[in-house]
């Protein structure tokens, strides 16, 4: 591994301006998959919103990074921290990878680098996953990746007509020490 940012699939790097089409391209295969119900929004939105991460200060540890391929240098998604408790030690994370790269194995392998920055540099002690309860796939990266269903949200998030529950997982900074352990052995 060359640094910290990078594994055997990806690297996380900063979102650059350029960037923009590829996360209007990733918000279009969402919108037309059903998961979601957004406003449209202009390409010049997205370039916006592009140039102002490309620039945004990481501010209580929440921030957004490009997930690139290594093989090809195509950005395919993204991860980030969005939500913290600095007091208690606690993170809340997600990860977006563009439908036509799905199942590769970028999701878990840029989840697991941004879990070993947060849990190793920046000392978090727990990270917190929200997932809608009907998202199979994510749910089972984050078990996979050792994470626990804390609880369940009952009709919490409302899209498509209707409500649906949220699945809250965590997963423990020793819970990554162990788990990495276990598949050095």
């Amino acid at each position: 591994m060359a640094s910290s940012w990078t594994g055997h699939r990806v690297r996380l790097r900063a979102v650059e301006p350029e960037d923009w089409t590829a996360f209007m391209r990733f918000a279009d295969a969402e919108a037309r998959r059903g998961s979601r119900l957004d406003l449209p929004r202009s390409a010049e939105d997205y370039r916006a919103w592009a140039k102002q991460q490309a620039v945004a200060e990481c501010t209580d540890d929440r921030f957004r990074l490009a997930v690139e391929a290594t093989a090809t240098g195509e950005l395919v998604g993204a991860v980030g921290s969005h939500r913290t408790g600095p007091r208690s030690g606690w993170f809340e994370c997600d990860v977006t990878i563009g439908a036509e790269h799905r199942r590769e194995g970028y999701a878990a392998e840029a989840m697991t680098l941004l879990l070993r920055f947060m849990f190793a540099e920046r000392r978090y002690h727990k990270c917190l996953a929200a997932i809608v309860a009907h998202n199979e796939a994510s749910l089972a990266l984050f078990r996979r990746l050792g994470f626990t269903e804390e609880g369940r949200l009952r009709e919490h998030v409302f899209f498509a007509g209707r409500h649906h529950d949220l699945v809250m997982m965590g997963m423990l900074a020793n819970e990554l020490d162990q788990r990495n352990t276990k598949s050095q052995a």
